[in-house]
């Protein structure tokens, strides 16, 4: 597929654009929302993505697979997104921005026990927005979207050594960071 929807979108064809929107969207979307936590950056973001693709469809070789390219373009775009917009945030929007993002807990009878999931994923949350860039990408890329190391390599250009070793500074990072929030 990845050949067909690559030559189909450098000939211009529209049907092919849609049609790679439509099997990546979701993909791109759940990268970004990874990096960005937050739905309504990692939806414009996304949008940002495909605008890149679109443009930039004729540079793309087929060495590598089409989600490899789609992943490095959404990660990059997120990153930037953070760089540009970190001065404009104060810590208190984006405390708020993390709780519109925690997901609904599940019913539970005990409102102690919906309020503790509710801090304990706020709490995770601002562990990894705290890791390092590269930590962050790779544990993104592994835990969010559950890619193997060997991938994760080639979306980051570096060794699948270096992915284990950010994957485990990122882990003791989180271990830390978590910890003295109790």
């Amino acid at each position: 597929m990845d050949t067909n929807i690559v030559n189909r979108l450098k000939k211009g064809e529209e049907s092919a654009f849609r049609e790679l929107v439509e099997t990546y969207r979701q993909m791109v979307f759940r990268v970004c929302l990874g990096v960005l936590q937050n739905a309504a950056d990692a939806d414009d973001v996304t949008q940002e993505v495909f605008i890149e693709v679109f443009r930039s469809v004729q540079k793309f070789h087929s060495r590598s697979k089409i989600s490899t390219w789609l992943y490095r373009i959404a990660l990059n775009k997120s990153l930037n997104h953070l760089r540009d917009n970190r001065k404009h945030k104060r810590s208190l929007q984006l405390d708020s921005q993390i709780m519109e993002e925690v997901p609904p807990a599940p019913v539970r009878d005990n409102p102690l026990e919906v309020l503790q999931e509710k801090e304990k994923r706020k709490i995770l949350k601002k562990a990894v927005n705290a890791l390092p860039e590269r930590q962050k990408k790779a544990f993104v890329l592994s835990k969010y979207e559950d890619l193997p190391n060997k991938e994760i390599a080639e979306i980051m250009k570096i060794s699948v050594s270096s992915v284990e070793s950010l994957l485990f500074r990122a882990k003791q990072n989180l271990q830390k960071n978590i910890l003295a929030e109790f």
